[in-house]
């Protein structure tokens, strides 16, 4: 029952004498930062899932990226598709890191990949549905069950469809028997159907195309299971298959090569792309698809030597090239996430490019990480100067994760003159309501000037005196 005491709100106090002019000086911009790490979020025991969703919040990561497997969680034909209780589907593990997740500011985004061979004829999970409709009704189900309105399930807002299908091992085939590249077509279907099923289950949801691998060979190999599809090229067949597919952006894997010059400064020969060359296929993608796309890097890291002696690093060099794979990022301005895999060594069927070694110790990288993630999380927002006042939708996985959609939440949002100027340009106090997914939408008064950065910082708490700090990036269009 709702309290009828008043509503404490937590207050940040600046007096300044005059409101200076916005600093019109380079601010990195702000987005989410996050892992992806299904072993350690989902099948490790209780006590070490705790260890490391705190862990991922300490080094100043507000998402965690995870891999809805439909082969994995649909082994056999559910006679109710829509219905997430069908006895077909095994929802268990993802069921409670979507619920547990918010507990620790950390808001939830997920891949759909794998077909079930229920659904393409017995064959391999690379192998594409026989009927979309399937993949629909599986993304339906899901973006439906996490879109907030049921109690106990949480939210999830953010999705992609389908796992590197620019390689062969996962979306099969590449080529077609003339040598011609043929994936990329096949997958703009996968990636519509997908996408329909989500929008129809959430249609607030923001859903990512892509999620491609950093290179490609763009012709047939021996052996067949190495086909492959440089990035940008795959992106350009996709727009030629289908220009009008409707997304919020383009996810990219850019890896660094294995070589003697490993790292985040490494050179890619486009259509490969790596975090040197994300400005050229930003470029590319707004060409292609006739507007500015979007990237969000859903996958980066550097495995380490002793663990993987074949091509790691060493634990300085790790955490000299996180921090400047995370400078980079938030330099390349279409950049808008950055996911690193993963945040734990766990077994030898992952990677060994935790932060933390298989006993949870940290590695240098982590603190590395952590330094340079604190002044990048958050959110950027371009704003219109000719206006006097704007909306800002924030996300609070925190707040959600106690309180009810619906239940009143204060706001005290205080926006900065410049990075390095500390001086108020505006404050104000809204008191709003928590939305079904996990966020508040607030109106910030304010008239910035054309072309000018502002730092926000946003203080949104409910009525029991839970509170979370977030920054948001005001960017003034010029």
């Amino acid at each position: 029952m709702l309290s009828a005491r008043p509503l404490r709100l937590a207050l940040v106090v600046i007096v300044v004498a005059v409101v200076l002019p916005a600093a019109a000086v380079k601010a990195a911009p702000r987005m989410p930062i996050g892992f992806y790490d299904d072993p350690s979020f989902r099948w490790s025991s209780p006590s070490a899932i705790v260890a490391n969703l705190k862990a991922a919040a300490a080094a100043h990561a507000s998402i965690v990226h995870l891999l809805a497997d439909w082969s994995q969680i649909a082994p056999t034909q559910p006679k109710n598709p829509l219905n997430g209780d069908d006895p077909a589907y095994h929802l268990s593990d993802l069921d409670a890191i979507v619920r547990t997740a918010p507990r620790y500011g950390l808001q939830v985004f997920i891949t759909i990949s794998n077909t079930p061979k229920w659904a393409n004829g017995g064959q391999t999970v690379n192998h594409p549905p026989t009927h979309l409709s399937d993949l629909t009704n599986f993304a339906h189900m899901l973006a439906a069950r996490y879109n907030g309105r049921h109690p106990g399930f949480g939210a999830v807002t953010r999705w992609a469809i389908w796992n590197e299908p620019n390689l062969q091992l996962f979306l099969t085939p590449q080529f077609n028997s003339a040598g011609k590249i043929v994936s990329a077509a096949e997958y703009a279907k996968i990636y519509q159907a997908g996408y329909t099923g989500i929008i129809e289950g959430n249609p607030g949801a923001l859903v990512a195309i892509g999620e491609t691998s950093n290179r490609g060979h763009n012709h047939p190999t021996e052996p067949a299971i190495s086909d492959s599809v440089a990035p940008a090229t795959f992106a350009h067949l996709v727009a030629q298959a289908n220009p009008h597919l409707k997304f919020a952006a383009w996810s990219e894997h850019p890896y660094p090569f294995i070589g003697p010059n490993i790292g985040p400064e490494q050179k890619a020969s486009y259509p490969n792309v790596e975090l040197t060359n994300l400005g050229q296929f930003a470029a590319s993608l707004k060409q292609w698809f006739h507007r500015t796309v979007p990237i969000w890097i859903t996958e980066w890291g550097e495995q380490t030597k002793p663990q993987y002696p074949q091509g790691g690093v060493s634990y300085a060099k790790q955490a000299a090239d996180a921090k400047e794979a995370l400078d980079i990022a938030a330099k390349t301005p279409d950049v808008e996430m950055f996911i690193w895999f993963i945040l734990r060594d766990s077994t030898s069927q992952t990677w060994f490019s935790g932060l933390e070694t298989a006993s949870g110790a940290k590695k240098p990288a982590y603190a590395a990480f952590a330094s340079q993630a604190k002044n990048i999380d958050g959110q950027t927002q371009l704003v219109n100067p000719r206006a006097s006042s704007f909306k800002v939708k924030l996300d609070v996985p925190f707040i959600a994760y106690h309180a009810k959609p619906g239940s009143p939440v204060g706001v005290t949002y205080l926006v900065l003159s410049g990075k390095n100027d500390k001086s108020a340009a505006a404050q104000g106090q809204p008191r709003v309501e928590l939305a079904a997914d996990e966020t508040v939408t607030f109106t910030v008064k304010f008239k910035p000037a054309k072309g000018a950065l502002y730092p926000m910082k946003v203080v949104v708490n409910d009525r029991e005196g839970q509170a979370v700090t977030r920054w948001v990036e005001l960017v003034a269009e010029s």
